[in-house]
């Protein structure tokens, strides 16, 4: 990994993730202090590489067929509607959200033995609409995948074909970004490291998926900054050489490296910005490198500014936070389910309402 550079304190001080302090829970403070940079480590629920083994219930978008065994010509496929409700026969609507496929065979033939003796019907799942998975970004076939049964992550990103195609046919600037790839769950950050799981083969980062899962590998080419929290404009920087700190937040404001150092912090940061704890997360969102800094030292001239490189993100907090990891938990969370939010609106062939964005290439 690249070094984190920090200029103007006794000369330049290469600072390398062999070197860097790896730690559960760090007091804030105490990482303010770190002579290097803190490596935050999340383990993965063991649960998570459980498969779900319950039957599958049906919902808004899913398409069944039901047939009277016996009368052929009553075979029909009903797609449930958004109000959870089928269609079959003299039924009037059958609200079946939530149902299996036995209870909702059990359910049609109580509601038709009103109206004839000991029905019998057969109910099968024709088509998934109501459970998905988002699988999108540097992956060869991107787009919204059903999910029928168990399916793990791995089994995923094969049906999406793979994070990219043969080497030969590609540059290494189109590969896939894995140090920066995701998922999220009810809006929340999942800890697998891709690079452990498609790199190196480590099953222990191959969870199941479930229902409404966002999955986004960026890729390689990427030349970004990310500025995220308590600055008026969150939004994404294109790195530009010797792009510190200083000028990636002056750059959220579109004011340069001289007006933040003649105006503060005027005009860029929120009223309630904690300026003395600002975070530079860099490498795996899994297992991210941080540096805690004191932007108010810099731009008062009392510490060093902070070089910074493409991928890196850097927030503001509103507040200190007790420990660094759950400090740095939620810079990640942050900057995936943002990137979640614009990526799915894109997908839909929405506007990005948010300023945050990983480009994806071609």
């Amino acid at each position: 990994m690249k070094t984190l550079l920090i200029y103007g304190f006794m000369g330049a001080m290469a600072l390398t993730l062999a070197g860097c302090a790896s730690t559960k829970d760090v007091p804030f403070n105490e990482a303010l202090a770190q002579p290097k940079p803190v490596v935050v480590k999340n383990e993965i629920d063991p649960q998570l590489l459980q498969p779900d083994t319950s039957l599958m219930t049906l919902g808004p978008g899913d398409v069944i067929e039901i047939e009277m065994l016996g009368a052929p010509e009553t075979r029909t496929t009903a797609q449930i509607g958004p109000d959870g409700k089928i269609y079959f026969s003299l039924l009037p609507g059958l609200d079946i959200w939530g149902l299996t496929l036995p209870e909702t065979k059990a359910y049609l033939e109580k509601e038709l033995s009103r109206y004839q003796n000991s029905p019998r019907v057969a109910v099968t799942l024709r088509a998934v609409g109501s459970k998905q998975v988002w699988l999108l970004g540097r992956l060869n076939k991107p787009g919204v995948y059903p999910i029928i049964g168990p399916t793990s992550l791995l089994e995923a990103i094969a049906e999406a074909g793979g994070t990219s195609r043969a080497e030969s046919q590609i540059t290494s600037a189109e590969l896939s970004d894995l140090r920066h790839s995701f998922v999220v769950r009810k809006g929340e950050f999942v800890p697998v490291n891709f690079d452990r799981l498609l790199r190196h083969g480590d099953m222990s980062q191959n969870i199941y998926l479930q229902a409404g899962d966002f999955v986004y590998v960026p890729f390689s080419g990427s030349r970004e900054v990310y500025v995220l929290g308590a600055v008026k404009n969150p939004r994404t920087l294109p790195y530009t050489d010797q792009m510190s700190l200083v000028s990636a937040i002056a750059g959220t404001a579109g004011m340069s490296t001289y007006d933040i150092l003649d105006r503060s912090d005027a005009g860029v940061t929120t009223q309630n910005a904690d300026l003395s704890h600002v975070a530079i997360v860099r490498g795996s969102l899994a297992e991210p490198e941080v540096m805690v800094v004191n932007y108010h030292d810099i731009i008062k001239g009392k510490a060093p500014d902070v070089m910074l490189e493409p991928g890196d993100i850097v927030h503001v907090p509103n507040s200190p936070y007790t420990t660094l990891k759950r400090y740095v938990n939620l810079v990640v969370n942050t900057f995936s389910t943002t990137v979640a939010a614009n990526e799915g609106v894109r997908a839909g062939g929405g506007a990005v309402s948010v300023g945050v964005s990983v480009p994806v290439g071609k």
